[in-house]
């Protein structure tokens, strides 16, 4: 009876954010912003992807929502930059949900049509499985976490609608078999695109700016 409770109780939790979720995607399409959430572990590089990706973008106006349990060094950074970003602490919670996102988006004055990248907790398993009313989901891995992540971490990339496997420039002095990674991805989710980059170099970052441009219809 105890487990059954549970579950309950986990699917009241999803139903509402999920109800939250939907209203969030349609006031985001409202409003011409491309909802784009960020998924990946820590230290994979998705702020550094996020720069590169935006450098790339050509004039379609990026907005940022930074999702960390703690600090804003992050956002201290992109804004930096000009770029307008808004910072959610979660204090220990270990994703963004769509109440979070709710209330963010409406402090946020979008001045004009464009991407809103919401950048989720450093986590593979828990922001997979909460909607927060993107329009797409973005999984980045790295090479030098290993060619087994999808096996150990299938929801991630089963949800993914499109994958961003960074520092491909490591690949030559590191143990990282792309055909095994490849082999994983494909039997969970046999037609996302996987985009190969480098943070450090810039490399793959124009095709995948382009694609997004597509998908956002901008």
């Amino acid at each position: 009876m105890h487990d059954v409770l549970k579950v309950n109780v986990m699917e009241n939790i999803h139903a509402e954010n999920d109800h939250i979720a939907e209203h969030v995607n349609e006031d985001m399409t409202e409003l011409g912003i491309f909802a784009i959430n960020v998924m990946g572990a820590p230290g994979i590089g998705k702020t550094t992807t996020l720069k590169q990706i935006i450098k790339n973008l050509k004039g379609l106006k990026p907005y940022v929502i930074e999702g960390d349990i703690e600090s804003d060094i992050d956002t201290v950074d992109l804004r930096s930059l000009g770029i307008d970003t808004f910072q959610i602490n979660t204090f220990g919670a270990c994703h963004l949900d769509a109440p979070l996102i709710h209330n963010a988006v409406r402090n946020i004055q979008f001045k004009e049509k464009g991407v809103l990248f919401i950048e989720n907790i450093g986590n593979l398993v828990c922001p997979a499985e909460f909607s927060i009313g993107e329009h797409i989901r973005m999984l980045i891995v790295s090479v030098t976490d290993g060619s087994d992540k999808p096996y150990k971490y299938p929801l991630a990339f089963e949800k993914a609608d499109v994958i961003i496997l960074n520092k491909v420039d490591l690949m030559p002095f590191i143990d990282f078999d792309e055909e095994f990674f490849m082999k994983g991805v494909r039997a969970l989710n046999g037609d996302v695109p996987v985009f190969k980059v480098s943070g450090k170099t810039g490399e793959g970052f124009d095709a995948v700016a382009e694609w997004i441009r597509i998908k956002s219809g901008n």
